[in-house]
């Protein structure tokens, strides 16, 4: 097991990797829609999903892989009602075929922001 941190993520807030790299698999670590620097990158739903998006990004990189190798997302989100404007972002992000996919509604998520996303991918 090969542990994966990128500097180009949001920093973890805890005791955990970015990802770890396993058989061929890198498992990614919920990605909360802060920059590299720490910072909470906007209230908006749709920045935040991005933001998100971009930190899975670049730790998939960093892991010597890339989206186009995700067979599997993790979405967490605080209102099913932002359902709609998450899947635009999320949509821009894959192309068929897309990754399976499952989507919750949380009761709440770390640091209060609306979205964390995780994701599977092959090396």
């Amino acid at each position: 097991m090969e542990t994966i941190n990128s500097n180009k993520a949001a920093p973890a807030i805890g005791p955990f990797s970015h990802a770890v790299k396993v058989n061929g698999m890198v498992f990614t670590s919920g990605q909360l829609p802060f920059t590299a620097e720490g910072q909470l990158v906007s209230e908006d739903v749709q920045e935040q999903t991005k933001q998100s998006l971009n930190n899975v990004k670049a730790i998939l990189e960093e892991a010597g892989t890339d989206m186009s190798k995700v067979i599997k997302c993790m979405i967490f989100i605080k209102d099913m009602n932002d359902f709609p404007k998450i899947n635009d972002i999320y949509g821009s992000f894959f192309s068929e075929p897309y990754p399976a996919r499952s989507l919750v509604e949380v009761a709440r998520l770390p640091k209060d922001v609306k979205v964390e996303i995780e994701a599977i991918a092959l090396v």
